[in-house]
């Protein structure tokens, strides 16, 4: 039995014709089937076919005839296609030995990277040889192998078994490739096998490296041979030919024929990882080449290198001849002017995502150089098809290789577009190469041929085939049959993943199919059913699908046979041919030739580029042969000529022919000579004829709306978060002020529109840090640049200047960013393209830290890849408005967008918004057909012109038997003019609406605008209405007499001003030809009534294209309030995501019938002015109720799919869900299909009652300045900056304008369009939103989800992320990082919103708001409050003496001494303390009681901006003092170690451990006993050292929960000189102040002053610097130095000083306070002759007033000291903090050192800035319960209990309760005090608060101590606290008390407090009860204080 063909299945059957039914009975129910299935929804074959086949062959005959010849191959490929894999284990490695990868065992480097340079030594007879290994995917080993052991290039003469020599070590003689792979550390899990691993040649290149060449051809399964697209990404087929939409939309790209040199230089697209299997057949993995980028002036030889992969199962059938077919191709595009097209640049031919295959007719030379099929054969194209058949048809390659094209190859068109959607649906992403026991297989060849056949057949007559829709029906097909394995491979992922998980989803079953056909062992389709089963698919549909598959015995015999039958007209109505070759031994090969003539048109044309189409349509013009098109046009048969018509309306008609240069010109001057009679008269005149106004229009500008104000500050917390997070990327707080600059496209009026935007919004007048005031808008533009040549210099400039400011933030604005992401790489200077990527994307902009660009897109999709450079966590969405129909920002306006255009689609009987013209697509069809030379674009711009034409002769009346002429134009056009013509006429004052016309070819929209004025002036209709050619490169030009209409309307005084912008087209009745390849961002006014896009192109499928176009129609409507329980049309009332797209099923509700409609055959086209167009917006309730009842008869009742249309997520923004809302709109009798062919009957205008707008929160500091009221410009249809609708007028709307701001505009389509935009995918979103995003891009693989109906917008950008690349002329393309995720650009953000929302008054409120957080960062609010009980002071100085000069730079200690000291507290802080006892002073008291927890609440403070010497926090990161940064990963850090000093107290009786955290780099502020070693102590500088950049005393800053909001960063204040600053910080918290400061020295208190107060840090700060300085004075004298020239002064600073001032005394203006540096503070104290003398110095707190203040006249005082203190550890030794203080510890302090004799003395001409830091410090007291579970609120009553009762006890130090108890209840303790300045309380050896209330008398138990004289004073109360052994009986005899005073003793103990009762013998005079004695609420373990009270007797 002879051998089966290759790749057919073997299995048992009875009889041996294969494919052969048992009976007839079967192929009458396989034929009913088959067409059952071809009349079905579904594309997937039934399964009805797995069961009509007979049972497979037998395959046991041939197996075992075959198995004697191949039986040695067998034994050393085992089985491996479909059986679970061998467990391999391989052999240990000998001890010792390297086993790292990419070295051999004896550690030698075989890696290619290492070898390339190598001189090799090669044994003759041996081949270098490049390895593969499994762990180092990216690179290859390099080896020698006997070249016997490999294949030739055909795949034959390999001998079986390896000989192998290793090329590191030299080992050689290895026999075996196990133990060479062993060898090599190859490290497998399956059995070696050569074929899986030597996978290229290795040769030399001209310079001598080493480098891969041709891939080993090693033989497949089945001997098929298999054509792999290029990889772009590891594991996912990524070929050019997927950009198209269309299956020949755009030609592709084929693989070229390998070369070992690349001679273009583009770097070799890696090989597939891992062959694919289907079955039997194998999908071998073949390297691909770069492509060839070539011009269409050039011809393109481009071909395919097929190669043969090691395969998994080498079966018996498998034929080596095969092998070696090469697929090469010599395909040819030719166009009718291809000879005239000049060659362009290589972007310009890959604009749209393909290359064609080539461009113009080869040579001779060229074509008998290129051999595309493999035995020669070649087909003959026939001379003449065009002229004969209509046609050029397009050659679809398939499976194989095509034969050669010869003869007259111009006419017909090939692409592999086909060819690679095969292979990359053949391509499985890797998750499914290697699956369990059984692998995944993709789909078989004849699968997917049939499945093509079914596609095609499904196809309507004027339908073109997608290729995504063939992507997804091969999709669908092959999960159905692997659903199984899908799902078992998806499971294990499913709990790991959060969110949504993008990979490949597993549907339910497809409808209709049932569950057996999704079984994973189907039996395969074989070549012998194809060709019948394929021919019986195509007999459903008639002719209209021909196969050749039976009688053919190649492709070449299949192609002459259709073109004998194409000429012979036997495809008449056949648009599709497949040819099918399935010959005996050979691989099954297909092509399919398109011959319908729709179907040729629609692909020729979408095998140019857009540039090569507007090119093309540029020569049709220019050569004339548009001539008979346009001769046939303006003839309307029985009717006349058209030009005769317009003759006989006017006397001068001479028009010329627009289609040459000349006759243009002519044409030009002939329209600028003619004018109207009407000209003569003024145009002010004719506006201002007529007295009436019009009240309805009424507009506001310039405000933001709410949605946009949330969308700026969702900007600002983006940037935000960039400067806060740890990256430090952008450091906010270093900039003082905001620049930017708009980067806009270049179009002239988007330009102008921007600036209009910006000078209106107040932005630049907001910014006044900008070099000069914007005075007028033409000031505005240079903030604006059109992205031409001349936008390098400005950013050039801007660049600079960023340099050269590092304090300014300079933002780049990208606005309508999708516009120009070509690679500067690809394109040249002239096409204007790449500016963005060599501006933007340059390493100048990247690296600048104060540069932040902001890209802003209404289709972010090509931003969004996976090479892109912006974060998704730096990407902006437009949110929703309404959330479950609740406006959630409360705006004026609702948005429509593209999903309610759709919405109105599906609105049942009303006239939808969006609709295509039926009689305009016939015409244009039929004139196709007519002309199949002529660019479809041309044709359709004819018609519609003269559409349009014949319209405005019918409608204006001025031509005799006009009614006629209706027939010749369409409905819809005949009711846009009419609504034109008559809208003005409603109005008063003229308003009318405009009319939009799409014609992207810049010389059609110059034709239609020529061809359209002069039909209008011959109508004499140029008063009328205004057309307006819209070229982006030119500014408007509208006519004067309009002009002056604008200027009057918006009431503009300049006697200049034009409008330059459509907004200020703002009811104006006009049409607008808008040209342009596309839309660059132009806004449109709200005017705007029709939006006509008949003519756009239909070629180019990318979502970005077609939503941009529709986006036209975007629009901002009035928001009518109504009931929430009657939502309005497209309520989201189940919307619970403001993000997703939506949340419906889309289902159309049913439309209600209107019965009391008139028939619309009664209703004559002339009288409706909005007839053809969309609804009149209203509803019944809308209607007045005293409406005649005629007007109520002719209104239909609205549908109810238009009252509440259901929430879609059809696309716009498929992305920006906008959800639909109430547009008020009066229904339409008529259907759509009767709109279309009969003329609707005038009817009166409904009567509208506009309703109330919802409420707008204000928001009144938002508002900018007012404009002059002759600059204020009326708002858009669709603001930016924020336009709202009119105001609400009376019930009667006579304005036409004013009724249509109310509704959206219509929209026309295209057909094929409007096919394509409403019809829905599987996921129910409309089919546009799985087309490609953009044509710069192509998807990763076609094993891809639909996006969801569910998905988020940041959702969607995740899958495009996931899903899309950028193709090579992308400008992201160069951004991808092998193995990183740091290619974002940290500083680059994205806003994407819907077109026309409002995003560029956003961005712009953005830049204001983002400015003045700036200037909020460089301010701090700084306490500025007036010193307290400056009375007393002023009385005391009544004498007027001056101590002191003013000018005096330093105090002497004499005339100090001669002052008195003022014992009064001044600082504001302590306006709730006790007063301070002085003879001679008396206190103004207003009677209220203060509370010191309510200073804080009340105090004073000031914004104040920071000087350059300010002391900050954490959150400062400049570059100067990054030395105090610990947490950047930009700057070191800093090792710190940890050190134990100990000393020993005598007051504690006991050593204090202390720790030091020292940096590295300040250790040499401390001596060690030896290096690394113990720390002995500071160092310290002698007093006679002068240094001025040092500072010699060391700061201690004493903080406790400041450690980020501490002001620690000290080195601006120092001026970068150098100090010694140490934190002393609590224990607990040592780690926490180590990580935020770790350059800082950390003085860390021991654990027993955890709870401790202020009091303790500065006591343990004093204690260690007095007993450092007695050991620096006995290392100075070891040193031999003198020991009392130590330095003995040290700063105690808050954490919360910011800024230092100094006063200047200036005789003319008096003294001015100004800013200076710590440092200068300092060592000007520091520098003080007399300093010594002094105890303690300070400066006095800063306040506005204290200048202004008489009592400022001394330089110096003594006094009290606060906050930032000179210490002088020597003199004060005796003098201790004490360190159980929790408040007042300062004053204390000051007296007792005062009382010692110590000198104090105030800088008064220093002041300090403390900034208001309302977290952490130690003025922070929380007082609880020891029950933390139990929230209990205790009252200052609580504090104290009696001992040993029961109380609530309380987890807070004794020492804390006692303080705060005798604050607040001193008034009860002490009653004969209360408000008794002269008997105040005596309080011996310290202060304590008792309260505002009471007068506290401080004196001193110390021998010799200074104190106040207290002679004949009587006291009402005795406060010892502590008494010590000085404090005697006979010292209080000194004192005399008031009878009934009251007596306070404090103790530790209640033992030590009857001891200091009775040492004192207190009980003589006082008189004492047991009740008297108490104690603070603590615990026993706590160690409560107790005290006793008793009355003097």
């Amino acid at each position: 039995m002879s051998l089966c063909p290759p790749g057919w299945l073997k299995t048992p059957m009875g009889n041996s014709y294969a494919g052969q039914l048992r009976t007839t009975r079967f192929e009458e129910v396989l034929h009913n089937s088959i067409e059952a299935s071809l009349r079905s929804n579904i594309v997937v074959p039934r399964p009805i076919f797995s069961q009509l086949y007979l049972e497979a062959e037998q395959p046991l005959a041939a197996h075992n005839n075959s198995r004697a010849e191949n039986n040695d191959e067998d034994e050393e490929d085992g089985s491996e296609s479909n059986s679970p894999p061998i467990l391999y284990q391989m052999k240990p490695p000998p001890e010792g030995c390297c086993t790292t990868d990419g070295f051999c065992q004896a550690g030698r480097d075989l890696r290619l990277s290492s070898l390339a340079s190598d001189p090799l030594d090669v044994l003759p007879g041996f081949m270098l040889v490049g390895l593969k290994s499994p762990s180092l995917p990216d690179s290859l080993l390099v080896c020698a192998v006997d070249h016997r052991f490999l294949p030739d290039e055909r795949g034959h003469n390999a001998l079986l078994g390896f000989s192998g020599n290793c090329m590191g070590c030299g080992e050689k003689g290895f026999r075996y490739f196990t133990d060479f792979a062993n060898h090599i550390n190859l490290k497998l899990s399956t059995q070696p096998k050569k074929q899986k691993h030597l996978k290229y040649h290795l040769h030399r290149n001209n310079q001598g490296v080493l480098v891969k060449g041709a891939a080993i051809c090693w033989r497949g399964h089945d001997g098929r041979i298999r054509q792999i697209g290029p990889r772009l990404l590891e594991g996912h087929v990524t070929s050019d030919e997927q950009s198209s939409n269309l299956l020949l939309l755009q030609p592709s790209h084929t693989p070229a024929n390998y070369t070992a040199s690349h001679t273009n230089g583009l770097p070799q697209i890696a090989d597939t990882p891992h062959p694919l299997t289907n079955g039997q057949n194998a999908i071998p993995p073949i390297p691909q080449p770069a492509m060839n980028h070539s011009g269409p002036g050039r011809s393109t030889t481009t071909g395919t290198q097929t190669n043969v992969g090691p395969p998994k199962k080498r079966h018996k059938g498998w034929s080596p001849e095969l092998a070696s077919n090469v697929v090469s191709e010599n395909t040819v595009k030719m166009s009718p002017s291809s000879s005239t097209l000049s060659s362009s640049t290589a972007h310009s031919s890959t604009t749209n995502g393909a290359r064609l295959d080539a461009a113009t007719p080869m040579s001779s030379s060229q074509r008998s150089s290129t051999t595309l099929s493999p035995s020669g054969l070649s087909v003959a194209v026939p001379d003449q098809l065009l002229r004969t058949c209509g046609l050029q048809p397009v050659i679809f390659k398939g499976h194989g290789p095509l034969p050669r094209l010869t003869g007259n190859v111009s006419e017909v068109l090939v692409s592999s577009l086909l060819q690679s959607c095969y292979l990359s649906s053949q391509t499985l992403p890797r998750v499914y190469q290697h699956y369990g026991p059984s692998p995944i297989q993709p789909l078989s060849t004849e699968m997917q041929i049939l499945l093509t056949v079914y596609y095609l057949v499904q196809l309507g007559p004027d339908q073109v085939p997608l290729i995504e829709d063939l992507e997804q029906i091969f999709m669908r097909s092959w999960r159905e049959s692997h659903l199984s394995e899908i799902r078992q491979n998806q499971q294990p992922q499913t709990p790991g993943s959060q969110g949504r998980h993008y990979g490949i989803e597993t549907p339910p079953t497809l409808p209709g199919l049932p569950q057996h056909l999704s079984l994973p062992y189907q039996q395969p389709l074989t070549p012998s059913q194809l060709p019948w089963l394929a021919q019986l698919a195509a007999s459903s549909c008639g002719v209209g699908v021909v196969v050749f598959g039976e009688h053919v015995g190649s492709l070449a015999q299949g192609l002459q046979l259709m073109f004998c039958k194409l000429l012979e007209g036997g495809f008449q109505n056949t648009n599709y041919v497949v040819v099918i070759v399935t010959a005996s031994g050979q691989e099954t090969q297909s092509c399919v030739v398109v011959t319908g003539k729709h179907q040729c048109r629609a692909l020729a044309e979408s095998m140019f580029s857009p540039s090569e189409g507007l090119r093309e349509i540029n020569h049709q013009l220019s050569s004339g042969e548009t001539q008979e098109l346009i001769q046939f046009c303006n003839s309307l048969g029985q009717d006349g000529d058209m030009d005769s018509l317009l003759d006989s309306a006017t006397l001068d008609s001479n028009e010329p022919s627009p289609l040459s240069s000349s006759q243009e010109s002519t044409d030009d001057k002939s329209v600028k000579k003619t004018r109207s009679p009407k000209d003569s008269h003024s145009p002010k005149q004719r506006v201002l004829a007529t007295k009436e106004t019009c009240t309805e229009y009424s507009v506001e500008w310039r405000e933001v709306r709410p949605i946009q104000l949330a969308v700026a500050r969702k900007l600002l917390s983006h940037v935000c978060a960039i400067a806060d997070s740890s990256t430090q990327n952008l450091d906010l707080v270093s900039f003082d002020r905001v620049n930017f600059l708009i980067l806009v496209p270049p179009s002239e009026v988007t330009f102008q529109q921007t600036v209009l935007h910006l000078w209106s919004s107040g932005v630049l007048q907001e910014l006044g840090s900008l070099d000069q005031e914007c005075a007028s808008q033409r000031d505005a533009e240079r903030f604006v640049v059109k992205m031409d040549q001349s936008a390098q210099v400005q950013i050039d400039s801007l660049i600079q200047e960023a340099h050269s400011n590092s304090y300014t933030l300079y933002i780049l604005i990208h606005d309508h960013a999708h516009w120009d992401i070509s690679s500067a790489s690809y394109c040249n200077s002239e096409s204007g393209l790449g500016l963005v990527d060599q501006l933007l994307n340059s390493r100048r902009i990247r690296d600048a830290p104060n540069i932040l660009i902001l890209h802003v897109t209404s289709f972010p999709f090509a931003l969004q890849t996976q090479f892109t450079r912006i974060s998704p966590y730096n990407e902006i969405h437009w949110p929703s408005s309404f959330s479950n129909d609740v406006d959630l920002y409360h705006e004026r306006t609702r948005y429509f967008g593209v999903s309610e255009l759709l919405d109105s689609t599906r609105s049942g009987g009303s006239l939808p918004l969006m609709r295509y013209d039926s009689s305009f697509e016939s015409m244009a069809a039929s004139l196709e057909e007519r002309f199949p030379k002529l660019h479809s674009a041309v044709i359709r711009t004819t018609v519609l012109i003269h559409h349009y034409c014949i319209a405005l002769m019918a409608v204006s009346g001025r031509l005799s038997g006009s009614h006629n002429l209706h027939k010749h134009s369409s409905v819809e056009t005949l009711g846009i003019v009419q609504s034109l013509l008559s809208a003005a006429q409603q109005c008063p004052t003229r308003h009318g609406h405009m009319v939009l016309l799409r014609i992207p070819s810049l010389a059609l929209a110059a034709w239609a605008h020529r061809r359209l004025s002069r039909v209008r002036r011959q109508l004499g209709l140029e008063e009328k209405f205004e057309i307006i050619l819209g070229n982006p490169g030119q500014p408007l030009n509208i006519g004067q007499s309009f002009v002056d209409q604008i200027k009057i309307w918006l009431k503009v005084q300049e006697a200049d001003w034009v409008p330059r912008t459509y907004l200020e087209l703002e009811a104006l009745p006009c049409i607008l030809i808008l040209s342009g390849a596309e839309p660059l961002g132009e806004s449109l006014p709200r005017s705007l009534k029709y939006c006509d896009l008949r003519v756009i192109s239909c070629s180019y499928l990318q979502r970005t294209t077609l939503e941009q176009e529709l986006g036209l129609a975007a629009y901002l409507l009035k928001a009518e309030s109504r009931s929430p329980h009657n939502p309005g049309p497209g309520s989201d009332l189940l919307e619970s995501d403001a993000e997703k797209l939506s949340s419906t099923d889309n289902e159309e509700e049913e439309a209600q019938d209107n019965e009391n409609s008139p028939p619309s055959s009664n209703l004559p086209v002339q009288s409706s002015p909005d007839i053809g167009a969309k609804a009149t917006p209203s509803t019944q309730n809308n209607i007045s109720p005293k409406a005649p009842k005629s007007t109520k008869a002719s209104t239909p009742s609205p549908s109810r799919a238009q009252t509440q249309l259901p929430a879609q997520s059809t696309s716009q923004a498929f992305l920006y869900p906008q959800p639909s809302f109430h547009h008020l709109s009066q229904s339409q009798s008529q259907t759509y299909a009767q709109a279309q062919q009969v003329p609707s009957q005038n009817h009166p205008v409904s009567q509208i009652n506009f309703q109330s707008y919802f409420h707008q929160v204000s928001h009144p500091q938002l508002q900018p300045p007012l404009l002059p009221a002759q600059s204020r410009r009326h708002p858009s249809k669709s603001t930016s900056s924020g336009s709202l609708s009119p105001r609400a007028s009376s019930p009667h709307l006579n304005c036409s304008w004013a009724r249509g701001v109310s509704r959206p505009p219509s929209v026309l389509l295209p057909r094929s369009l409007y096919d394509i935009i409403t019809a829905n995918d599987g996921s129910g979103l409309p089919r546009c939103t799985s087309f490609l995003p953009h044509m710069s891009v192509a998807w990763v693989s076609s094993f891809r989800p639909l996006l969801s109906k569910m998905m988020t917008c940041t959702e969607q950008s995740l899958y495009y992320r996931q899903w899309t690349v950028p193709r090579p002329y992308h400008m992201d393309s160069s951004n991808r990082t092998e193995g990183r995720s740091d290619n974002f650009h940290p500083r680059r953000l994205l806003l994407s919103g819907p077109p026309q929302v409002g995003k560029t008054g956003a961005y712009l409120h953005f830049l204001g708001i983002l400015s003045r957080m700036l200037i909020r960062l460089m301010e701090v609010d700084i306490y500025n409050e007036e010193e307290i009980n400056l009375t007393v002071l002023l009385d005391a100085r009544e004498d007027g003496v001056q101590y002191s000069p003013s000018n005096v730079l330093w105090p002497n200690p004499e005339i100090m001494k001669t002052l008195s000291f003022d014992y009064t507290v001044h600082d504001p802080k302590y306006d709730d303390i006790s007063f301070v006892y002085c003879p001679g002073y008396k206190p103004v008291s207003d009677g209220n009681t203060v509370h010191q927890e309510d200073v804080c609440l009340r105090r004073r403070t000031t914004r104040i901006k920071l000087s350059k010497y300010a002391a900050f926090n954490t959150y400062h990161h400049c570059e100067h003092c990054h030395l105090y940064l610990g947490f950047n990963p930009r700057y070191q850090i800093y090792e710190s170690s940890l050190h134990v000093f100990t000393f020993t107290h005598l007051r504690l009786g006991e050593e204090i451990q202390l720790y030091f955290i020292i940096p590295k780099s300040k250790e040499h502020y401390f001596s060690f006993n030896q290096p690394g070693g113990q720390v002995e102590g500071l160092r310290l500088p002698l007093s006679t050292d002068r240094s001025p950049d040092s500072i010699k005393s060391p700061i201690f800053t004493p903080t406790t929960g400041r450690h980020e909001h501490g002001l620690f960063n000290l080195y601006h204040a120092m001026d970068g000189v150098s100090h010694l600053h140490i934190l002393v910080v609590k224990e607990y918290e040592m780690a926490v102040y180590k990580k935020y400061w770790p350059n800082h020295i950390l003085l860390v208190m021991p654990a027993i002053f955890n709870a401790a107060g202020i009091g303790a840090a500065h006591f343990l700060i004093k204690e260690l610097s007095y007993h450092n300085l007695e050991l620096e004075r006995s290392r100075r004298l070891e040193g031999g130095a003198p020991a009392v020239d130590v330095w003995p002064f040290v700063i105690l600073a808050d954490d919360s000083c910011v800024m230092w001032n100094a006063v200047d005394l200036n005789v003319h203006t008096g003294p001015v306070e100004h800013a200076v540096s710590l440092k200068q503070v300092l060592q000007h104290m520091e520098a003080c002759p007399d300093l010594s003398h002094y105890g303690l110095c300070g400066m006095r707190k800063w306040s506005s007033r204290v200048l202004t203040a008489p009592n400022q006249r001394e330089p110096f005082s003594r006094g009290h000291l606060h906050d930032f203190l000179l210490l002088n550890v020597d003199q004060s030794q005796n003098v201790q903090y004490d360190q159980n203080r929790f408040t007042c510890h300062d004053v204390d302090f000051t007296l007792r050192l005062h009382s010692a004799g110590l000198l104090v003395c105030r800088f008064n001409n220093f002041s300090v800035m403390k900034k208001q830091i309302a977290i952490g410090g130690y003025r922070t007291f929380i007082i609880k319960t020891k029950m933390t579970d139990v929230p209990t609120s205790v009252g200052p009553s609580q504090y104290i209990c009696a001992p040993d009762s029961k109380h609530l006890f309380l987890a807070t130090p004794a020492q804390l309760l006692l303080e705060k108890y005798l604050q607040h209840t001193s008034h009860k303790l002490f009653p004969l005090s209360t408000k008794n300045y002269e008997h105040p309380v005596l309080s011996v050896d310290c202060y304590i608060n008792l309260g505002p209330e009471v007068t506290v008398c401080f004196v001193s138990s110390r021998p010799h101590s200074v104190n106040i004289c207290t002679t004949g004073l009587l006291f009402s109360g005795l406060l010892l606290c502590f008494a010590d052994t000085f404090v005697t009986p006979s010292f209080l005899k000194n004192f005399t008390f008031l009878k009934g005073a009251t007596l306070c003793v404090i103790s530790e103990d209640r033992s030590s407090l009857r001891q200091t009762v009775g040492r004192l013998e207190l009980e003589e005079e006082w008189r004492f009860r047991l009740s008297d004695e108490f104690q603070t609420a603590n615990a026993k373990e706590d160690r409560p204080l107790f005290f006793l009270t008793g009355k003097h007797i």
